[in-house]
């Protein structure tokens, strides 16, 4: 049974895996200097397999494949490496994540690349008081209170809240994560939206607030974009095969998915990963179509064309279906495809000399009802040479904002800012954005999102291979679907299917 401390709390309940870190400049070089090519520097190879995709994934696949004696292209539309996981060099130096950055307990495989790469961890900042902000209202409420970290709400919200996380956590324990839409009650759950099923369970309007704000931190998505049994195969997954998902588990700092961050910022890993991968990896090749021809595979891309026996594809499903395929993909895997978008996040960083509400009692959390800043993070680095407030942009505020300039963005997020943490954070001394929405290969994050229908009618196409085409990515996985650690387990898949057949 569920207790008030396993409540959702303040901006703990913004998990972020998928979305974010080490430097951009700092990356570049390294791979610069360990002969990671461009497509300008081959025209055309030949592989045992060839693999769309320079994320964690794919990245992950290519390893694997390299170590049991395959030969592999990883062909990357971008002028880096990561995907979702983003470095954003900082003026007066040093780096934040624009993307995917922090890790939990049961998250082991993006544990282990990191270890066996070198790239160290180390805890979230989490002392001091989260925030409420609410109707107006700044309160401020422990981590370590006698209910946990519980945003200060009504009894009679606190108790609703109580019941309705037991209650997703008891029905998420009854689907199979690696096929949800044979859950017996699969039907009826993906009937309707998490805002149908919230309004009928969380009658209290504090409880729906708490679920509303840790719906869009989780999925950067509103209740109703989303399948209930989506939901519930999110919460499920948010595991290992030892230990069953719950709830608490994606939103926690302290014993949740938010707990550490890595020392440098977590594009190191793909950064590192790719070192060790060459010129194996090639940058600036988008892929436009992946042909059939004479038993074998030609996937062509921008300045260069790879011959395969196999092909992985390791972008998410909308970028996916953005290539040309002969023969044409089965219309369930099309259909697929054209029914998982992206959801709408940003994340704004302003730099400080100190981050300065550390003083004050502040762990930089919040959690708020209100502005385009909904949930924070204290991002300084380990040893507080700066400080840095994170926050996310998110599901409706994010479009709401896609349109605007930077400079607007900037000021509708530092008045937030200073709202939650006082007149001192109005002023950083820089700021930097990354808005998913608008990166051309991404186009949103940090994970595609399903709606009513799309897991019953075409869940099966999400992993089948069509042919010698394999798919990879954090969506594909059974395990933290949406974060690193689900990119890693999928490339790790992956790559056993290919090798099982190659």
């Amino acid at each position: 049974m569920a207790s008030e401390r396993q409540l959702p709390g303040t901006a703990r309940l913004s998990r972020r895996s998928l979305l974010g870190g080490a430097a951009a400049a700092a990356g570049a070089a390294t791979l610069t200097a360990t002969g990671t090519g461009t497509a300008s520097a081959a025209a055309a190879r030949e592989v045992d397999v060839a693999i769309v995709g320079a994320g964690l994934a794919g990245l992950t696949a290519a390893r694997d494949l390299v170590a049991a004696g395959r030969s592999v292209a990883v062909l990357e539309a971008r002028d880096r490496v990561g995907g979702r996981v983003m470095g954003l060099g900082l003026a007066g130096g040093g780096v934040t994540e624009g993307g995917g950055e922090f890790i939990g307990p049961t998250q082991d495989r993006i544990k282990a690349l990191a270890d066996s790469l070198g790239v160290q961890t180390f805890t979230t900042y989490n002392s001091g008081n989260n925030l409420l902000y609410k109707d107006g209202k700044k309160t401020p409420y422990a981590t370590d209170g006698v209910l946990g970290s519980v945003p200060p709400i009504d009894a009679a919200g606190l108790a609703n809240a109580a019941i309705v996380q037991a209650t997703l956590d008891d029905l998420a324990k009854q689907i199979p994560v690696d096929a949800p839409w044979t859950a017996a009650k699969a039907e009826e759950w993906d009937r309707q939206t998490f805002e149908t099923w919230l309004r009928a369970n969380a009658v209290i309007p504090s409880a729906k607030f708490l679920f509303d704000v840790a719906c869009t931190s989780i999925f950067s998505a509103e209740p109703r974009e989303l399948s209930f049994l989506f939901v519930l195969f999110y919460i499920a997954a948010a595991g290992n095969a030892s230990n069953p998902g719950t709830l608490e588990r994606l939103t926690e700092t302290a014993g949740g998915a938010q707990e550490l961050r890595f020392v440098g910022g977590s594009q190191l890993v793909p950064v590192k990963l790719a070192a060790t991968l060459g010129d194996r990896v090639v940058l600036g090749a988008p892929v436009r179509t992946i042909a059939k021809s004479g038993g074998k595979y030609v996937v062509t891309a921008d300045g260069i064309t790879v011959t395969a026996k196999r092909v992985v594809v390791a972008v998410p499903p909308p970028l996916a279906a953005r290539i040309t395929y002969d023969p044409l993909l089965p219309a369930a895997r099309d259909q697929l495809t054209q029914r998982l978008p992206m959801a709408s996040v940003g994340k704004a960083i302003a730099i400080y000399d100190t981050p300065f509400w550390r003083a004050d009692g502040f762990n930089g959390q919040v959690v708020s009802d209100t502005g385009v800043i909904s949930s924070t993070f204290d991002n300084s680095p380990p040893d507080a040479s700066y400080g840095a407030l994170m926050g996310f942009i998110e599901a409706d505020a994010a479009r709401k904002l896609d349109a605007a300039s930077e400079a607007e963005v900037r000021a509708a997020v530092l008045k937030d800012y200073a709202t939650y943490f006082g007149p001192k954070a109005a002023s950083p001394t820089s700021f930097v954005l990354q808005r998913w929405n608008n990166e051309a290969y991404t186009r949103g994050g940090p994970v595609s999102i399903a709606a009513p229908g799309v897991l019953t009618q075409y869940g099966p196409a999400l992993r089948e291979p069509v042919g010698g085409i394999h798919w990879a990515g954090t969506e594909t996985s059974t395990h933290w679907m949406g974060f690193m650690d689900g990119a890693v387990r999928s490339g790790e898949r992956v790559a056993k299917e290919v090798l099982a057949v190659l």
